[in-house]
């Protein structure tokens, strides 16, 4: 059965709402929501076709685009390769050129609308920003702390606290104190035992590499709508964060880094290989900064995490 290539868009107003669209109800997966797009024509390029179909369906052409995921999808009557491109500006005035429904809506907002199957990495990739920061080693519980607020008053959306320098009751109090900084501002990733789970409940969970192996099996710890991610360095981590079922994961080193200067670097062409049949998103961590964010996208990537280079000095 020959894979159909699909593009599609994350189209974003200047307010940063999220253009969906209502699929025919005679169509495959009719009556659910998608993001605008169709399909690829044999040789044609995706932008191209891309630019054709939003012309075609919502009368607008693309002006700012840049590649977000590539999600392969098997359904049982058939296989698409979903190539999603966010838009983030554009010509013209978006209506539903062949009649059919459209809405603007929040990134949280998109949990409340049923997509098909394979959508589900595309409304997580949509929801994620391109900036993961995650915290310094060897710091006291106030000098992170103050450091987080800089960062968020700076803008950073998504941070892990990592703390492996405090104990236990020291990182709970620390998490308890963050998450009250990040509320409705950030979104809060925590690291820790399983245990924990269930006494932060506003918070994400980020798993590490040891954590996966040994609970991959058992499928996802909490119910969706929580964010859930992972620490994955090969091929096969990445295999079985799919199979847990996370949202997004990282991807390291990609680079000598100064946090693990033993261990062996990936480099760019070996992540974008690794990333080529992954479906979820990915950012790519072990001597990056923003300067690199480009290049991640090109490569497959959400976007880039550091320490040292996003920290607020």
């Amino acid at each position: 059965m020959k894979r159909i290539h699909v593009a599609a868009a994350v189209i974003r107003g200047a307010d940063g709402r999220i253009l969906i669209a209502k699929r025919p109800p005679d169509k495959h997966q009719g009556g659910l929501w998608e993001f605008p797009g169709g399909k690829v024509e044999d040789g044609e390029a995706v932008e191209r076709a891309l630019a054709r179909e939003l012309e075609e369906e919502l009368g607008i052409r693309p002006t700012a685009l840049r590649p977000l995921i590539q999600v392969r999808h098997d359904y049982p009557d058939k296989q698409v390769l979903l190539d999603v491109w966010e838009v983030s500006a554009f010509a013209g005035e978006p209506h539903g050129a062949e009649g059919q429904p459209l809405a603007w809506v929040g990134e949280r907002q998109l949990l409340e609308y049923e997509f098909p199957a394979a959508n589900a990495p595309i409304v997580a990739a949509a929801r994620l920003p391109e900036q993961y920061l995650i915290t310094p080693d060897g710091l006291t519980p106030e000098q992170l702390l103050a450091g987080v607020q800089r960062a968020i008053a700076g803008g950073t959306r998504l941070l892990q606290l990592r703390a492996p320098n405090l104990f236990d009751a020291q990182y709970r109090d620390l998490a308890l104190d963050i998450q009250g900084l990040c509320a409705g501002k950030a979104q809060l990733m925590l690291k820790g035992p399983a245990e924990w789970l269930g006494d932060f409940p506003a918070a994400g969970w980020h798993l590490s590499a040891a954590q996966l192996r040994k609970h991959a099996a058992g499928g996802r710890p909490f119910p969706d709508g929580r964010w859930l991610a992972a620490s994955c360095h090969s091929a096969e981590e990445l295999a079985l964060a799919t199979q847990m079922g996370v949202d997004f994961v990282t991807l390291s080193p990609v680079q000598v880094t100064a946090t693990h200067p033993e261990a062996q670097p990936l480099g760019w062409e070996a992540a974008s290989e690794m990333l080529s049949g992954f479906n979820l998103p990915a950012y790519l961590l072990g001597g990056v900064g923003p300067t690199d964010i480009e290049r991640a996208w090109q490569v497959g990537a959400q976007g880039v995490a550091g320490i040292r280079a996003f920290w607020p000095q």
